[in-house]
């Protein structure tokens, strides 16, 4: 099977060795931190403007991540009060390459047959009405873990067929603390234990890897101290509101 590395998933940074800046690129003020919270090293990317300051991977725009997972995994924290800017370029099996990008900046969802672009609404805890909050990042802006359903994504909006990832670039200003593809849901809330018991594995539900887990404080809760967006999964589709926000 030729995507039988990336299985059961893809830790990105780690696979791509991003520290030693070899096979990706930075452009700006891009440095890297260890986060307390998170007891590990983050990236900041920080920039006057989104696109003045960036990570990105692969290092070239010739070449291509190849990344086949249905799901990518975002693991990042906007910077408080700023907007920020994410691109995915993806290829479909029509040779189609197409931009799946989401952002602070968008007022409104726009899309081209190349181009979708996602306003991002920012989750706040407590909140869920999810009103009022486009715009700059507010100052108590969690940790989160972003789930694309990049098939279903594609197939909603463009009619096509999902090949694979092709480059990514993260743009000012926001903390990243990994992404990875995977075929599978991860749940981050939950054990094993608790997802066998209530039925998610046989539907393809598992709990986050421990390389990709946000730490939990004992006797705390995961959806306490961080927010889950998941965008793409059938059962979470919003056709008539296509922005990204806290489920």
């Amino acid at each position: 099977v030729p995507a039988a590395w990336q299985r059961p998933y893809l830790n990105i940074f780690k696979h791509f060795r991003v520290e030693e800046w070899k096979r990706s690129a930075k452009e700006g003020d891009v440095a890297t931190l260890t986060d307390a919270r998170l007891k590990g090293t983050v990236y900041r990317i920080r920039g006057s403007l989104p696109s003045s300051s960036y990570l990105q991977l692969p290092r070239a725009g010739t070449q291509s991540l190849g990344l086949v997972g249905r799901y990518l995994y975002l693991l990042f924290r906007p910077l408080p009060h700023k907007h920020f800017l994410v691109h995915l370029d993806v290829t479909t099996k029509e040779h189609q390459e197409v931009r799946i990008s989401f952002s602070t900046l968008f007022k409104e969802f726009k899309f081209t047959a190349t181009w979708l672009q996602f306003p991002f609404v920012c989750g706040a805890p407590g909140d869920s009405s999810g009103r009022a909050l486009v715009g700059a990042a507010p100052a108590d802006v969690r940790w989160t873990c972003l789930v694309l359903d990049l098939p279903s994504i594609l197939s909603l909006y463009l009619s096509c067929h999902y090949s694979h990832l092709k480059s990514i670039k993260l743009c000012s200003n926001l903390l990243v603390r990994n992404l990875c593809t995977s075929d599978l849901l991860f749940d981050p809330g939950v054990t094993f234990s608790e997802a066998r018991q209530a039925g998610l594995v046989r539907h393809g539900v598992v709990p986050m890897p421990r390389e990709m887990a946000f730490p939990v404080p004992k006797g705390q809760s995961w959806h306490d101290l961080y927010d889950y967006i998941r965008y793409g999964c059938s059962w979470l589709w919003l056709p008539e509101l296509p922005v990204l926000r806290e489920c």
